[in-house]
């Protein structure tokens, strides 16, 4: 599923481009398995950022990935921004002579910093070019390469409000190909060994950014009712804390720490309720599995789009909010007693499954493969 063509001179040859975080590159590398299933000798070829996560995980996967040397802005110190804005066109520069040498039939932008200079690049050489736009708010640079773009993939609907409509197509946000299979709860909770089915929170605190999420797990611990199991994703740089104030307290049966989770399938198999920031790739997941949700929007993102992400889903009673401030006195007491009502669980996994759009990997491979054939 994941192999290279045999030959350099078979196949279609496609760069995806985009990274930064889980939520791009999870999708990133599920379109280009679709690719590849559709036609095993296609080339395909990631362009990234250095210093990103998708240098680790592409290769992972089994991809060949370049680097840019593209960064963000520095919203906080402006004159480092000099600096940045060289590294932008240094990256366009480089983008330019990928494209020149790799020869690609069609360039596919997920997002994340390397993924503006890339489809600039495509579409100066008349390249045909896609934009997957995760999000219900678009960013700015999507919107700038909006009118450069053959076709942008959305997940949400009124898109048209930052694109041309002619270009829009929807289908979802692609998501890791384990969340679509059929878990037993049985199994996950055996996995996590646990000793017993109980009421379970799921608490994803190891995304950039969680921090605030993590310090509200930890404020719970000395009240967190006995007959509740938690399993919390803490990420690298709170994993030692956590598990230090877990063994502290003695909740080593009932809360499961973890830096990363791998088993993401079975960890969303053994929840009853779903702690997360408003990621467009995770909510994507909560649709497709049905989990219900507490969402805490990340602060720290570009023009706030994971509020706009979860009031989506708040306005259609899919997921209730919780917001950053609120969280350390709020999220885990509402856990809590949320995980404890069926009455309130039920509805929010009906509404959240009826936003669910699946095989989106396998309808943006066919787009793509699309252009390629100049529709």
């Amino acid at each position: 599923m994941k192999k290279k063509s045999k030959s350099d001179n078979t196949g279609h040859h496609v760069i995806i481009s985009g990274g930064g975080t889980g939520g791009h590159i999870f999708p990133a590398i599920a379109i280009a398995n679709a690719v590849i299933t559709r036609n095993p000798d296609t080339r395909i070829l990631f362009v990234g950022a250095r210093g990103r996560m998708e240098m680790e995980k592409v290769p992972a996967a089994g991809y060949k990935i370049i680097g840019l040397p593209v960064r963000g802005f520095d919203r906080k110190h402006l004159l480092r921004n000099f600096k940045v804005a060289y590294q932008l066109i240094v990256s366009v520069f480089k983008a330019i002579s990928i494209v020149r040498r790799f020869s690609p039939n069609v360039v596919i932008g997920v997002g994340g910093y390397a993924s503006g200079p890339m489809l600039f690049a495509a579409g100066l050489r008349g390249v045909p070019t896609l934009i997957q736009e995760q999000n219900s708010y678009a960013g700015v640079t999507n919107r700038i390469l909006s009118g450069l773009v053959k076709k942008i993939c959305v997940a949400y609907e009124d898109m048209d409000r930052y694109f041309p409509a002619r270009k829009i197509v929807i289908t979802g946000n692609p998501v890791r190909e384990q969340m679509t299979e059929s878990v037993m709860r049985d199994a996950s909770i055996r996995f996590f060994d646990f000793t017993d089915d109980k009421p379970t929170i799921l608490v994803l605190g190891g995304s950039l950014g969680a921090r605030t999420i993590n310090k509200s797990v930890l404020g719970c611990l000395d009240t967190l009712p006995p007959d509740i199991h938690l399993i919390w994703q803490t990420g690298s740089e709170f994993e030692d804390r956590a598990h230090r104030e877990v063994a502290a307290k003695k909740r080593q049966a009932q809360v499961k720490v973890f830096r990363f989770i791998n088993r993401m399938d079975l960890a969303f198999a053994a929840a009853d309720l779903v702690i997360s920031r408003a990621g467009a790739s995770t909510i994507s997941e909560l649709c497709i599995t049905g989990k219900p949700c507490i969402l805490v929007p990340s602060p720290n993102v570009a023009e706030d789009h994971q509020t706009k992400n979860a009031m989506a889903l708040v306005n259609k009673n899919a997921a209730i909010m919780i917001t950053d401030k609120e969280a350390v006195d709020k999220l885990m007491n509402t856990a809590i007693a949320t995980v404890q009502q069926p009455e309130t669980l039920e509805p929010l996994s009906e509404n959240i499954r009826k936003l669910a759009k699946f095989n989106a990997a396998q309808s943006i491979a066919e787009i793509a493969t699309g252009l390629i054939d100049g529709k």
